[in-house]
């Protein structure tokens, strides 16, 4: 029995905060995979998290599901966030990371409106795309 050799992928949600938290666009924002102590839905961040998807085994491929929670002051402020962090995602096409390529990115629900019940300041839009991702 031969043995393939092993096939790392990057995690994708440091993916997707290394390579948008320092845009000018997002300046002032919290980027990042978790809340930082004392949020409460009003500031003006964005939240990314893997939903899920699936490797694909033959093109040695990871097709991961990732939501962007979208933080602001008010609604249009949030709304606004969610626009930028979108943009900013859809333009990973072709991007590296590490050894890694991202190869496609679709977006598969665009930025909804979604009340977090957590925190009673929050206005929050949410959205999940989809990348597809070569390892190195």
């Amino acid at each position: 029995m031969t043995s393939e050799p092993y096939v790392t992928f990057p995690d994708v949600e440091q993916l997707v905060v290394d390579l948008i938290k320092d845009r000018t666009e997002l300046a002032g924002a919290i980027v990042d995979v978790q809340p930082p102590s004392g949020f409460d839905g009003s500031q003006r961040a964005v939240l990314v998290s893997r939903a899920g998807g699936a490797w694909a085994e033959d093109p040695r491929l990871d097709n991961p599901l990732v939501d962007l929670e979208a933080y602001g002051p008010d609604k249009a402020a949030a709304h606004a966030v969610a626009l930028v962090a979108r943009a900013l995602l859809l333009q990973l096409r072709g991007v590296g990371y590490g050894a890694a390529t991202v190869l496609d990115v679709v977006e598969e629900d665009g930025p909804r409106w979604l009340p977090d019940y957590r925190h009673a300041t929050a206005n929050r839009y949410v959205s999940t795309t989809r990348l597809t991702i070569r390892p190195g």
